[in-house]
């Protein structure tokens, strides 16, 4: 199964020629493109006697609890625009006329959205924080038709917002003006898949819980997991360098994702889709995209490394004093569990409390600060219950840990995963949440949430953390009673 492609495969010498055209052509495709994750450089309202200042939104996706599409909350149109909000001017973008909306309906008949009732889950963020005025949307099929879209609209000056899944939780993927919506739904085929190497190439638009499911029944998983991957992208992935629960078992997109198909803001088509592990013919101009959240060009097909499907996995779910004992079991069971450890999260006793008291999910383990997630993934049952038996063993004798549980059937294991993955939706039924997603030194995580609760004192409702212990990534979130008690605090 193919793909459209409006350009020519990259060589030695066209990956040079692409290097030079990105360079010179940097600032105008950041100035022509509304952003999957990064609106652009936006400007601030002018105050009487104050010069212009030109500041830049700060954007990121990395959802967590595993959800659909706006379940936040009821009531698009209870959202503050987001220009409203942070008080930001439309740039001197063309508006769009019924001369364009002809021409995308040539392009793509009856896949060009213009009804307002339609467009409005697509113009708010799943946190329902903030709100754009797009009056149409796009859904393209192939590459070949969103160079065509992104060359016309560069030639107009219309701003673009590339979409995904929408699953973001910091207002990233949606407008801030009244950009065009490119939404890759519907570019969601798998190209082909390699057995023997274990390499996928598929389109942007394929939902990550997809991807796994098809190749579950080859004997593969994915290599990275979201609790947005019921309805996260893969191109949005990419595209934000998601980590996710894998990243301590697999490594990061930027190792396993081994080519891309790119489309530039002028329309120009970058086809590195390489399905080589090892390539040094020129520039691996693929990582130029990788993490670059939109602001280089549009995503439009993936080529990934997958691993093969662990044929034996056991979850234990344990229960720590302190953040400290989380650190030292940590250190514990990488040094036990060794080539066998997929997963090290860790969460506090108020995500847990929200998860239980918003989402009715029952927790085995009760009455501890902390709780860790331990996952070991392998080809051995025998061999991996024997270590993680030994390990548990180790933790509870020496007063690392005090409770915990061990799942080895799926059903077990996906209701214990359940717990970690919907911490982000319970967070939304417990007032307006500041969501972030902050990697540091190991050692220091926990420092930011003690240290964020002492800040807000009792102009937050609750701050919680919970986290990738093991890639030193922690989430923290910050809930006001009402939206003006933190929006004036400092965090």
């Amino acid at each position: 199964m193919g793909i459209s492609s409006a350009g020519p495969r990259c060589s030695v010498w066209s990956r040079w020629t692409q290097l030079r055209w990105l360079t010179s052509f940097h600032g105008r495709i950041l100035a022509q493109q509304s952003v999957t994750s990064a609106p652009g450089t936006l400007q601030r309202r002018k105050p009487p006697g104050v010069p212009t200042s030109v500041v830049s939104r700060p954007w990121g996706v990395r959802p967590r609890g595993r959800r659909a599409l706006h379940t936040a909350s009821s009531g698009y149109q209870e959202v503050m625009l987001t220009s409203e909000r942070y008080r930001v001017q439309r740039l001197p973008f063309s508006r769009v006329s019924d001369s364009d909306v002809a021409f995308f309906e040539r392009v793509m008949p009856g896949r060009v959205i213009t009804n307002p009732e339609e467009l409005k889950p697509f113009n708010v963020d799943w946190l329902k924080s903030v709100r754009g005025c797009s009056k149409l949307m796009l859904k393209p099929q192939t590459t070949a038709e969103v160079s065509q879209v992104l060359r016309y609209c560069y030639e107009r000056n219309l701003a673009v917002n590339p979409q995904g899944g929408n699953t973001g939780l910091v207002g990233g993927s949606v407008p801030v003006f009244d950009e065009i919506i490119l939404s890759t739904v519907l570019m969601n085929r798998i190209i082909s898949f390699d057995k023997v190497s274990g390499i996928l190439v598929c389109q942007a638009g394929c939902i990550l819980e997809k991807l796994n499911e098809y190749l579950e029944e080859q004997g593969f998983i994915m290599p990275l997991d979201l609790g947005a991957k019921g309805s996260c992208h893969i191109g949005g992935n990419v595209a934000t360098n998601a980590g996710g629960l894998r990243l301590l078992r697999y490594g990061s997109l930027r190792g396993t994702v081994l080519g891309l198909e790119v489309v530039l803001a002028d329309g120009s088509a970058l086809d590195c889709l390489a399905s080589l592990r090892k390539d040094n013919t020129g520039y691996d101009l693929k990582q130029l995209f990788i993490g670059s959240e939109g602001t280089l060009g549009v995503i439009t097909a993936v080529s990934i490394l997958c691993p093969q499907k662990p044929k034996a996995v056991n979850l234990a779910f344990l229960g720590c004093q302190s953040f400290a004992k989380v650190l030292e079991t940590f250190t514990t069971c990488r040094a036990m569990l060794g080539e066998i450890l997929s997963a090290y999260e860790f969460m506090d006793e108020k995500c847990m409390e929200l998860v239980e008291r918003h989402l009715k999910l029952s927790s085995p383990v009760t009455g501890s600060p902390f709780y860790v997630l331990i996952e070991t993934s392998g080809s051995n049952s025998t061999h991996d219950e024997e270590k993680l038996n030994n390990f548990l063993e180790q933790a509870m004798t020496s007063g690392l840990v005090t409770d915990g549980t061990v799942a080895t059937d799926d059903k077990k294991i996906k209701t214990l995963w359940g717990l970690r993955e919907r911490i982000t939706e319970a967070l939304t039924h417990d007032g307006y949440v500041y969501k972030y997603d902050i990697s540091l030194p190991v050692g220091k995580l926990y420092d930011l949430v003690t240290d964020t609760r002492a800040r807000l004192g009792r102009s937050a409702k609750n701050v919680v953390g919970y986290g990738h212990l093991g890639i030193s990534n922690v989430s923290f979130s910050a809930f006001a009673w009402d939206l003006s008690s933190c929006r004036d605090s400092s965090i």
